[in-house]
């Protein structure tokens, strides 16, 4: 009988959310012969439409804007050459305290143990290894992203999973390269307001578990990222151009939130004590 194959899942909000922060690891694992599965959990409405139009003026149609992501979604998922996308399609909940938070089918709106239990389906069919999501604050407080991290929390306790799981995030230290590339560059980086009332952007780099090296997939992740042409407009690392880009977005980091494995940290490989 075949040994199964490691697996891992990564739970994103939106289409796009896939390439920026495991778009590395999703190409470098799938290259080692890992089963890899992205779940999107909305439908990513409340995005640019064509011609950059924002949602609620004049021109900008949901359904339109719904169709030209899952076709750039899946375009994504081939530069990376995920194994299986599974879509929740929940309605995308615009920014934090947009009006669309409150819609019906909005996935803010959407009660905890309903989309926990849709994707501790998808758990239990897949048996993922490794699972991937976003700290508790969807690591800048978009509202879809709190809730993917709440759901896939809720989810792997209900699926009673034993993977490893792990949060996305950023080394503070990167924030200044990034910055004084953007500027060498000519593109205006934002910073992190400090004074905003949400928890800093990223970590301490000594907090970080996992580094992963992803330099020799950064020419898929690009690929990916310009895939979501569409958004272009908010994807100011596509301005890097594609060397740049591996150079600066080339290390994928970690936080490693649930393990039973006992693998040593810090950690370069998600499926550390696994293989």
């Amino acid at each position: 009988m075949a040994e199964r194959s490691l697996t891992l899942m990564a739970v994103h909000a939106h289409p796009d959310d896939e390439a920026t922060s495991t778009g590395g690891v999703l190409a470098r694992y799938a290259a080692e012969g890992i089963t890899t599965v992205l779940v999107t959990c909305t439908d990513g409405r409340c995005g640019d439409g064509p011609g950059g139009v924002k949602p609620g003026e004049p021109g900008h149609d949901p359904q339109a804007v719904v169709a030209m992501r899952r076709a750039e979604l899946a375009a994504s998922c081939e530069a990376l050459q995920v194994s299986h996308l599974e879509t929740l399609d929940y309605a995308d909940s615009g920014m934090m305290g947009w009006a669309t938070n409150d819609a019906p089918h909005a996935f803010w709106n959407t009660p905890v143990p309903e989309a926990a239990e849709r994707l501790a389906e998808l758990i239990r069919r897949y048996r993922p290894d490794v699972v991937v999501t976003y700290d508790e604050n969807g690591f800048y407080g978009h509202p879809d992203h709190i809730q993917a991290h709440r759901i896939t929390m809720a989810a792997v306790e209900l699926a009673g999973s034993p993977a490893k799981v792990y949060w996305t995030t950023v080394p503070r230290s990167a924030f200044e390269e990034f910055g004084r590339v953007m500027k060498e560059i000519g593109v205006e980086f934002p910073e992190p307001d400090e004074s905003a009332d949400m928890p800093a952007l990223g970590l301490p780099d000594e907090e970080i578990t996992t580094w992963v090296d992803t330099r020799g997939y950064g020419g898929q992740k690009f690929e990916s990222l310009a895939a979501h042409a569409s958004q272009a407009e908010n994807i100011f690392f596509l301005q890097l151009g594609q060397e740049r880009f591996t150079e600066l977005m080339g290390m994928e980091t970690f936080v490693r939130v649930r393990d039973t494995t006992g693998a040593p940290t810090p950690e370069d490989d998600l499926f550390a004590g696994l293989r």
